[in-house]
């Protein structure tokens, strides 16, 4: 029987543990005798957590209780879990249980917990896009995903916040019962099939600036109006009447990335919504957000989402029929 342990804490959030077990838990009901998945929850100290919605769990044990050998081993999230100091003991037992299991990884920030064990290093890894940056901060040697519902990267599987972890879990039981399965457990929950990994958590690159009439702001507006259009920081830069490397500086430190990035981020954007929403060539919606061919368009989706665009439109689509 394939066996899953997860993580919890005092202030964990209590979706990012129901979400997983309840996908879980479902599954066993399709499943015969002998496949049917067992969950241990483990937990930080013994006896009651308060969830940070004020609900009270019980884990099944302590974690140092535990040297079982799981084939899915889960660290769920929690709001103040970004400014928990390093526990020796629990990175300690993750590292050693991580190793033994055949899958390892968390839910929301609780990927903060793997990076304190050093499970991070040279991994992707995805998180909510509030913590993003104080994980990237925490552990530079991860590659932060802010954007995607859900990463795998090996044995390490993570996934961005709350309901995103019901996400993961169906990807995963995908992988281990086949589509089918994941299917019926999505229908039993009452969720969409199965949002790929891809799929954006929000668009936080385009959130525009505090002040809208600084430089900044202008440029951005200016983009989003002319996405089809010829965009470069000397162009931009001519646009607000600096230097190209001064308005370069100014525009990353008030947006946290390049111009060059808001640029793609924004067509990408663009091209995820007429994706969505119409039926109009790869061509023609490459040409109308700026990408120029087919081409750019598909390696643009594929590097920065996980899919092609095809099957992001097959998945994402708002036509009725589509």
């Amino acid at each position: 029987m394939p066996a899953i342990a997860i993580l919890i804490f005092p202030g964990v959030q209590a979706l990012d543990v129901s979400g997983p077990m309840d996908v879980f838990a479902e599954a066993n009901s399709f499943l015969p005798l002998g496949q049917q998945y067992t969950i241990d929850v483990l937990g930080t100290q013994e006896g009651l957590l308060r969830c940070s919605n004020g609900l009270c769990m019980a884990a099944h044990r302590h974690y140092a209780q535990a040297q079982d050998t799981y084939d899915l081993l889960l660290v769920a999230g929690g709001p103040g879990l970004p400014a928990q100091p390093r526990d020796d003991a629990l990175s300690t037992w993750l590292l050693a249980a991580a190793g033994r299991a055949g899958r390892h990884g968390s839910i929301c920030n609780g990927a903060f917990l793997l990076g304190h064990a050093g499970l991070l290093d040279g991994k992707k890894v995805a998180t909510h896009w509030n913590d993003a940056a104080a994980l990237a901060a925490a552990f530079p040697q991860a590659r932060v995903d802010a954007d995607s519902i859900y990463v795998h990267d090996g044995k390490l599987v993570s996934s961005a916040g709350v309901t995103a972890g019901i996400d993961l879990a169906l990807s995963l039981l995908a992988d281990d019962g086949g589509a089918r399965l994941a299917l019926q457990v999505a229908r039993r929950l009452v969720v969409y099939t199965q949002r790929q990994g891809g799929q954006s958590q929000f668009s936080p690159h385009l959130t525009p600036v505090v002040d809208a009439a600084s430089p900044v702001a202008q440029a951005q507006q200016y983009v989003l109006a002319h996405l089809d259009g010829a965009l470069d920081v000397a162009s931009l830069a001519r646009l607000v009447a600096m230097s190209p490397r001064n308005f370069a500086r100014i525009f990353a430190r008030e947006l946290g990335v390049t111009p060059a990035h808001f640029i793609e981020s924004a067509r990408l954007d663009a091209a995820r919504a007429m994706l969505a929403a119409s039926d109009a060539p790869l061509k023609t919606v490459a040409w109308r957000c700026g990408f120029g061919t087919a081409d750019q368009l598909r390696t643009v989706f594929l590097r920065r989402l996980g899919v092609s665009a095809k099957q992001y439109r097959q998945h994402f689509s708002s036509r009725p029929g589509a």
